[in-house]
């Protein structure tokens, strides 16, 4: 549909082909939304809904904070200072509809909530490529009815959005971006679980990070040894395997294609008390953003714009490839195991980590808090 290795995996081509001609292909390294030209009938629909293809406005921020959600145990069960539950909670409470991300089944998928028992599923990081297959037709069919819609997603699923409910209807559309460092494919977090014979249709819940730890609540069962970090979350961090369209995203900058983007206040001068207990970074970039903000249990304070985007790259950029990225998925591609995939490509830094799980072994140092978890079914 769009530029080879570009494609963002929105789905929004899939949602309006009214012919069912495309599909994406998945190849680890890359997506590609590709068309079957047997079935195509030439109506354009998929480049003219493409994000890629044709990006909505990016405007400037108009105003940030920094803060956290008031309720202690919204903040306390969030990855970053609850502030879009927080949002997500007052919006439904005001009648809205709000459509996000949440980890079922084995998949990561768009959901809807309308009430704030069904907001809890959205909580949580998803250090992965999420499936919004389906959910821009229930936005733009909500709106239709006359109703008020929140989408929350990645910048590039949310231009996605945008486009695909038009113009007319965007009146009634609230939208918050996340600041994206990059996504990679689900199939690479099903690689990893394998290393630890777990398939990730086996898993009940799986959570890559608390506030700013990479960790989870302790009755969860840790693929790593606590205060070391596991290979997928290493190769994340380190930019190692995000799709190719990532590491040229159009959407990292300081202008946004949202009326909120939210992400984490790291650097901030408040207390370290705060920091561990999370702190999120708030800007908005219309008025409809301010009035979701007003309408939320928030405690905000000023934050020091500069530092904020000096802690958050992709305020500035797009990630930066490793430099052992074709190493990784060369190994992949000969069949070595993701964990000797990722030591081939980072050797210092996974020796550190392995030196460091001995270390918390033999009690020398106290186990911090990082590394992915997963509840299994019984």
């Amino acid at each position: 549909v769009c530029k080879l290795d570009a494609c963002a995996g929105c789905m929004a081509c899939i949602d309006i082909c009214p012919v069912g001609a495309i599909k994406i292909k998945d190849t680890l390294e890359s997506y590609n939304a590709e068309i079957n030209m047997d079935k195509c009938i030439h109506c354009d629909l998929c480049e003219n809904i493409c994000q890629y293809i044709r990006t909505p406005e990016k405007v400037k921020p108009i105003g940030w904070k920094q803060g956290w959600a008031s309720d202690e145990t919204v903040r306390q069960n969030s990855s970053s200072g609850g502030a879009a539950t927080a949002i997500m909670r007052a919006f439904v409470e005001n009648g809205g509809a709000v459509f996000s991300c949440y980890y079922s089944e084995g998949a990561f998928r768009y959901g809807m909530a309308e009430s704030i028992s069904e907001i809890d599923k959205f909580a949580g990081s998803k250090y992965v490529k999420s499936n919004p297959s389906g959910i821009y037709k229930k936005v733009k069919e909500c709106l239709k009815n006359g109703r008020k819609a929140l989408f929350i997603g990645l910048p590039c699923q949310v231009a996605a959005c945008k486009n695909y409910v038009g113009q007319k209807n965007c009146e009634s559309l609230y939208t918050i971006d996340l600041i994206c460092h990059g996504t990679p494919s689900p199939e690479l977090l099903e690689k990893f679980l394998n290393d630890y014979n777990t398939a990730l249709k086996q898993v009940d819940s799986i959570e890559f990070r608390r506030n700013n730890y990479f960790s989870v609540d302790t009755n969860r069962r840790y693929l790593s040894p606590r205060g070391t970090c596991d290979r997928y979350t290493l190769g994340f961090l380190r930019a190692l395997f995000y799709t190719d369209n990532c590491y040229s995203c159009k959407y990292a900058g300081f202008e946004r294609i949202s009326d909120i983007t939210l992400g984490d206040s790291w650097g901030s001068e408040l207390s370290q008390e705060d920091s561990q207990k999370g702190i999120s970074l708030v800007l908005w970039q219309t008025e409809k953003g301010k009035e979701l903000l007003k309408m939320s249990d928030l405690y905000l304070v000023d934050v020091d714009i500069e530092k904020a985007i000096s802690n958050n790259g992709q305020l500035k950029q797009p990630s930066i490839p490793h430099n052992s990225r074709k190493k990784f998925f060369v190994s992949i591609a000969n069949g070595k195991s993701f964990g000797k995939a990722v030591f081939m490509s980072m050797p210092y830094l996974c020796t550190k980590q392995l030196i460091k799980a001995a270390l918390v072994k033999l009690h020398f140092i106290n186990g911090g808090g990082y590394g992915v978890a997963i509840e299994q079914k019984a």
